[in-house]
């Protein structure tokens, strides 16, 4: 697979050119089981943690009681617009019938257009190989040693201390 360049006026784009089965042994690999939506900009990823007994470890980064939690964390989400920071990921709370997020279960967009100064953390250019292996960085974040949600009410967090009121606190 080899990215392309768009240009948009005086715009240019990179086009990634994302294997939905590579993305899927990704899933698969890292724990999850998964369902994949490919569209022509962006790839969505129904992620469920089915066999697991604990929530993804998606934590309120604002709450001093998980200070553990965000003293190893590798990756933080905008809480308002989901955006996984320094990435080309989106993440979001899967919800059950009533509005609650479900403990288990996330969804991950994949942007497949990005403008063409996009770097990842370190100025590293993006490529597809680049995107699999933070992809498969923030599922292992998400199984074993946590994401921050920053802020706003969109993103909710699914571990540690929340901001919940009610008999989960």
């Amino acid at each position: 697979m080899f990215m392309q360049v768009l240009e948009a006026g005086a715009n240019k784009y990179l086009l990634l050119e994302l294997d939905p089965e590579v993305v899927g042994s990704i899933a698969k690999q890292a724990g999850f089981d998964f369902k994949i939506d490919d569209r022509q900009r962006v790839m969505s990823v129904d992620l469920t943690a089915a066999d697991r007994q604990a929530p993804l470890l998606l934590f309120d980064a604002a709450d001093p009681g998980n200070l553990g939690w965000f003293s190893r964390c590798q990756f933080y989400v905008d809480g308002k617009s989901g955006t996984v920071l320094q990435t080309p990921l989106t993440l979001a709370n899967q919800r059950d019938k009533s509005g609650r997020p479900l403990p288990h279960a996330v969804r991950l967009q994949i942007a497949k257009e990005l403008p063409s100064g996009f770097r990842m953390p370190g100025r590293q250019p993006v490529t597809e190989q680049v995107i699999y292996a933070v992809t498969f960085n923030l599922l292992n974040a998400l199984l074993n040693t946590g994401v921050g949600v920053c802020g706003g009410p969109t993103v909710r967090p699914l571990a540690g201390r929340t901001e919940a009121i009610g008999p989960r606190n």
